[in-house]
């Protein structure tokens, strides 16, 4: 284990954020410092992270206050900062503040008019026209509009432009995004969505059809200069479908498929992006492409499934920025599962027989990797062990009553 002078302070209190803690501290020991409006079991009573309960840490001036004394409060000096985002929102604050934050901390991340022109999804998919990235077919609904405008055949997908804006403003039955069988329905969610505080556009969708094994998610780093040094591609055998969730990995192997890993690469490196992206992307058997749903400008929920298949993606940050090499690109080729749900749940509701077999493969052969299974965090501590019984009890549950 390389000994590096660096302290982690990761930004929220979810899966994303134990996922950075755990390769942290398999990569170079160091127990992280997580900020976070409230304690989520994802991160709680883990040996890997201290944690800090900030309640109004999403407001934009609080933040920069709170986050420049945490770094004046760290105890060692000399050590150098790194500064993460474990969600949309907390990636954006650091984006939108970087040049102030940056004075005492390493933040891997893009500007703020790159960021501006890339979170809208309406903008974003405009970007994906210009550089050759194919998408769903669009249609950008704004309120007030008659929802007949949309001539879309059924089922289609609405979901907000603005997922932060949306997210700021919850409402009884919000889900992340909606699968609508009429136009009688969809007049409904319109109605329900637009009843709150929510103003900006929809995005209205055509539904490809398949089922979650039909998804991709690939995750890239780019470097300081705005190079990809790194790319890991991984195909979807689970998604969570509860409402708040849904889309959400919850298993995944490693695939190669260098000819949409180029196009990404080309993509990132003409708009001269840095640091961790994260795409949802999802294979259309009908015309046999790939398709980009939205660009998460941070490492994904998921990314222990980076780290697992031998990318670990606290290395690319330290090597990058810390340590300044010239990294080499690595696409990622071997086959990894990884999964943050109980196998039982795999096997029962992955429908795709053949993948799943894969998955059993790479488990009889080592190959395999699981969020919460880290020996280190598990042994002695009885809260954590607990924490992941329950959780994996309530993951039953919860596949049992949403995915049909």
């Amino acid at each position: 284990m390389e000994k590096i002078n660096i302290q982690p302070v990761l930004i929220g209190g979810d899966l994303n954020c134990y996922n950075v803690a755990r390769a942290y501290h398999e990569a170079y020991g160091v127990t992280s410092i997580a900020v976070g409006r409230y304690e989520l079991g994802a991160t709680k009573d883990s040996k890997i992270i201290k944690f800090i309960v900030e309640p109004n840490i999403n407001d934009n001036d609080y933040f920069v206050e709170r986050v420049l004394k945490l770094a004046d409060e760290i105890e060692e000096k000399g050590k150098q900062l790194i500064l993460v985002g474990c969600t949309d929102e907390y990636a954006e604050l650091i984006i939108d503040n970087r040049d102030v934050l940056s004075k005492k901390y390493i933040t891997p991340y893009i500007d703020k008019d790159l960021k501006d022109s890339l979170i809208s999804k309406e903008n974003f998919y405009e970007i994906c026209e210009k550089h050759g990235l194919d998408y769903p077919k669009t249609y950008i609904y704004s309120k007030g509009q008659p929802v007949s405008d949309v001539k879309f055949n059924y089922p289609i997908i609405v979901k907000p432009s603005d997922s932060v804006s949306f997210w700021r403003n919850p409402f009884e039955g919000m889900k992340k995004a909606y699968l609508v069988n009429s136009e009688k329905e969809f007049q409904q969610i319109v109605d329900e969505i637009y009843a709150g505080k929510y103003e900006d556009n929809l995005i209205i969708q055509d539904f490809i059809p398949g089922d979650d094994s039909k998804m991709r998610v690939l995750t890239a780093y780019s470097d300081r200069n705005g190079k990809v040094k790194m790319m890991c591609l991984g195909h979807v055998l689970l998604e969570e479908h509860t409402p708040k969730g849904i889309g959400n990995h919850a298993a995944i192997i490693t695939e190669y498929n260098e000819e949409v890993m180029m196009k990404f690469k080309e993509f990132l490196e003409s708009i001269n992006y840095t640091g961790f992206s994260n795409f949802d992307i999802k294979y259309d058997e009908r015309d046999n492409t790939y398709k980009v749903f939205e660009i998460n400008l941070r490492q994904g929920r998921s990314n222990y499934y980076v780290t697992g298949s031998n990318n670990n993606i606290a290395n690319l940050v330290v090597e990058d920025r810390v340590l300044n090499k010239d990294m080499e690109l690595k696409l990622c080729k071997d086959e990894h599962f990884w999964r943050v749900i109980p196998l039982n749940v795999v096997y029962k509701f992955v429908k795709d027989e053949e993948i799943k077999a894969k998955a059993k493969k790479l488990i009889s052969e080592g190959k395999w990797t699981s969020s919460f299974n880290y020996k280190y965090d598990l042994k002695g501590n009885f809260k954590r062990r607990l924490y992941i019984t329950l959780y994996d009890i309530n993951q039953m549950k919860k596949f049992k009553k949403y995915c049909k």
